[in-house]
Parts: C-alpha cells; sequence; structure tokens
C-alpha cells in the first residue's frame, strides 16, 4: 500500500511537472505568434478532460474483472462530490481566464513569479480550511518564496513587452495577482471537499472529480468564447499565425494535452499528500519554468528577476529539507511506540 501510494506520488509530479513548465510556455507561444483570444486559450486549458476517459475506462475493466457483482458502476462519484466539483469548476474556468489575461500582457518568466507568491496563500487557506499543520521549515519557505514574488513586483515595470501600454502591463500584473490567490483557494478547497465527501476517496475517484471540474470549467470559458465571438475568428487567426496554419493547430493541440497533465497531477498530488504539498510542487518547479521561459523567448533576466528566482530556490529546498527531516522523525516516533506496545514477560531460569 505505502509503495503504491509513493508510486502515484511519483507520477503525479511528473505529471504536475510536465504541465507547470510546458503549458505556461505553450500558451505563451500562441500570443507570441499572432494568437489574440484570450477566452480560446483558456478555453485550451481544460479541454483536453476527455483523456482522463482513457485511465478511467482500465479502472472500470480492472474493477468488472475483479468484484463478483454482476452491475459494476463506470463512475463512482456520489451527488455530494459531484456537485463540489461543479463548484470547483467553475472557479477554476475564471481562473483560467484571469491567468490567460495576464500571460497574454506579461513575460512568461514574470507571470511565473508571481504565480510562486501563491503558496503563501495557499498555506493560509490550508490552515483555516483543512487544519494544515505548519513546522518552521515550511514557514520558512513560505516567506521566501512570497518575499521573492514581492521583490519581482518592485522591479519588473521595466520588464514590459514590445508595444505594451503601462496601462496593459498593469492590468497583467494583477489578473496573474488574482490568479495566484484564486487558485491558492481552489487547492484547499479540493483537499476539504475529499474529507467532507462521505465516501471513500480513491484514485480513480479522483480522476473522475477532475473529469467533471475541466468539463465544468471548459464548458464556462466555452460561454465567453461564444461572447466574445472567438469561433469567428479561429480560421482567420490560424492563417494568419507567425509558425504557420498546421504548426497553429498543432500549439493548440499540444497545448490542451499539456495543460491536463498539469491538473491531473495537481489534483492528484492532493490526494497523496495535501494541498500544501501540491502548492510547493508548483512553486519549486516555477524557477524551471522561468528558466526556460528565458531560453525559449529570450526574454529580459533583470536582477529582480535573479533575486526572486534564488529565494523561490531557497524556499523549495528548505521545505523539502524539512519534510525529509519531518518523516524521518515521524518514522523514528512510530518505531518506538510499536517497541513499547510489546508485551513485556517475566522469565525464570
Amino acid at each position: 500500500m505505502v509503495k503504491m501510494k509513493t508510486v502515484l506520488v511519483i507520477v503525479n509530479c511528473v505529471f504536475l511537472a510536465i504541465g507547470n513548465c510546458g503549458g505556461p510556455l505553450m500558451i505563451r507561444l500562441y500570443f507570441h505568434n499572432g494568437g489574440e483570444r484570450i477566452w480560446f486559450s483558456s478555453f485550451l486549458q481544460t479541454v483536453g478532460f476527455p483523456l482522463i476517459l482513457f485511465p478511467l475506462l482500465f479502472s472500470f475493466l480492472r474493477r468488472r474483472r475483479l468484484e463478483e457483482q454482476e452491475k459494476t458502476s463506470f463512475f463512482l462519484m456520489k451527488p455530494r462530490l459531484f456537485i463540489a466539483s461543479v463548484v470547483v469548476g467553475l472557479l477554476m474556468g475564471f481562473d483560467n481566464y484571469l491567468y490567460s489575461y495576464g500571460l497574454a500582457y506579461l513575460p512568461v518568466s514574470t507571470a511565473s513569479l508571481i504565480i510562486s507568491a501563491q503558496l503563501g496563500f495557499t498555506a493560509l487557506f490550508a490552515f483555516f480550511m483543512v487544519k494544515q499543520k505548519f513546522t518552521p521549515f515550511t514557514i520558512n519557505a513560505i516567506v521566501l518564496l512570497t518575499v521573492g514574488a514581492v521583490v519581482l513586483a518592485l522591479n519588473s515595470e521595466s520588464d514590459k513587452l514590445a508595444n505594451e501600454t503601462h496601462k496593459e502591463y498593469v492590468v497583467g500584473f494583477l489578473m496573474v495577482v488574482g490568479a495566484a490567490l484564486l487558485y491558492a483557494f481552489i487547492l484547499p478547497l479540493v483537499e476539504l471537499t475529499y474529507k467532507k465527501s462521505r465516501q471513500r476517496i480513491t484514485y480513480t475517484l479522483v480522476l473522475e472529480f477532475q473529469m467533471v471540474l475541466c468539463f465544468v470549467a471548459t464548458c464556462f470559458c466555452l460561454v465567453g468564447m461564444l461572447a466574445a465571438g472567438d469561433f469567428k475568428v479561429i480560421a482567420r487567426e490560424a492563417r494568419g499565425f507567425k509558425l504557420g496554419e498546421s504548426l497553429y493547430y498543432v500549439v493548440i493541440v499540444f497545448t490542451a494535452v499539456i495543460w491536463q497533465a498539469f491538473f491531473v497531477g495537481a489534483i492528484g498530488l492532493i490526494f497523496c499528500a495535501s494541498s500544501l504539498v501540491s502548492g510547493i510542487m508548483i512553486s519549486a518547479l516555477l524557477p524551471v519554468t522561468v528558466i526556460l521561459a528565458v531560453i525559449c523567448f529570450r526574454e529580459k533576466f533583470q536582477a529582480g528577476k535573479g533575486v526572486a528566482l534564488a529565494l523561490s530556490l531557497w524556499g523549495s529546498v528548505s521545505y523539502f529539507y524539512g519534510q525529509i527531516k519531518s518523516e524521518k522523525t515521524k518514522g523514528q516516533e512510530t518505531q518506538a511506540s510499536q517497541l513499547s506496545q510489546l508485551p513485556v514477560t517475566d522469565y525464570v531460569a
């Protein structure tokens, strides 16, 4: 059981790493080469949800083979959890819009370092919503990552994209901050939903929750696309895409797949560990995104970004060191407790 949980943690970390590093780069690639539709880019972040049907089908076939019942349900989700997933999906759809709006006017490196501040909000919400315990190392990581975001905010005014006004930059900055704040609320909300679901949470159920969540978020963005008239201009936008029309659709498909990996990894890690661990993993991977953005898009890397990146790395190392030390202490305490419970017998030779 412990080994299986470790495997799930590793798998979800891999998914999270792919999505967290690749997702923002794909969205920036879309805007960088002539894409302009914010609702459409928001839509792409969750439209890959049908991919989850494949592992769900595998799980269903496995359950049907192992269970002796004549009827095996394809979906395990009960109404209480379904309603919660719909609510979270609506919040996620709005969060995707805020993030896409911000990324349309900010470099990926800047947006990623702003997002690192969500860790502080995640920890705060997790403390009140799911009674997440803090350790000195966790607090240290939160402070460092938050200070890094503040340093970035104070030093990135000269980081505007070409032909961008000061107003657009400020609005984009505030949108990304809003996205970070809202997603920081969503992570512990998902963990609280698991705890209040009144049914045993399995990884299959987590995938079902993720699929419903992404379906609702996609519908939310679909309404925005219809209102903004995105469907009328997608074909024209594809023809004018700087990389070519065929590569336009390749970028769209890969964006959907990569973002789906992110959401599966983030939600799955909450199931395997906690919302705070998921938030810290997202923040820990952001320096990689920053470096990739500087390499791929030749974004500026001023002193402010350097300081923010250093603080982000320091905070992440601090957290993981604390986790290793905590697990080691917990293991020693468990072993001592088991030894103390062994029966004591008197032996007389």
